[in-house]
């Protein structure tokens, strides 16, 4: 959700390029023909439904980042999470599967905010996290 938000804020105030779940939906539409069928609004839900997943799994994954790395300080890990996330998700496999251009050709700027989207999820998760872990 957090991911969601940055997104929408960042395109609304005009801070962000094109963001990702946006290039995700159009993605969806040239693949599926999604919006013909259940219109932009529903695509777009779909997007998020699928985005909130792959989400809920990386944030499954971090209790194991802190048994790999416990003595690392949890903001440093999650920019290493969120970092290792970008490279691998948007970096690596969006582009192979035609859902961006690929972060050479998208530009530094928009690169970067992809890459800031990222880090600022997976910090949020992990401050969420370690503070939800100290409260059992």
């Amino acid at each position: 959700m957090v991911t969601t938000l940055v997104m929408t804020a960042g395109r609304k105030t005009g801070m962000l390029c094109k963001t990702l779940d946006r290039d995700a939906v159009d993605w969806m539409d040239d693949v599926s023909g999604s919006r013909a069928v259940i219109g932009d609004a529903g695509t777009s839900a779909v997007e998020f439904v699928n985005h909130l997943g792959a989400s809920a799994a990386f944030a499954a994954a971090w209790p194991i980042l802190r048994r790999w790395a416990p003595g690392v300080p949890p903001t440093g890990l999650a920019v290493a999470y969120g970092t290792m996330l970008y490279a691998v998700n948007i970096g690596g496999i969006a582009p192979l599967l035609g859902i961006t251009e690929g972060e050479v050709q998208a530009g530094a700027r928009k690169a970067t905010e992809r890459w800031a989207v990222h880090v600022i999820q997976a910090v949020v998760t992990g401050l969420v996290a370690e503070r939800l872990g100290k409260s059992e």
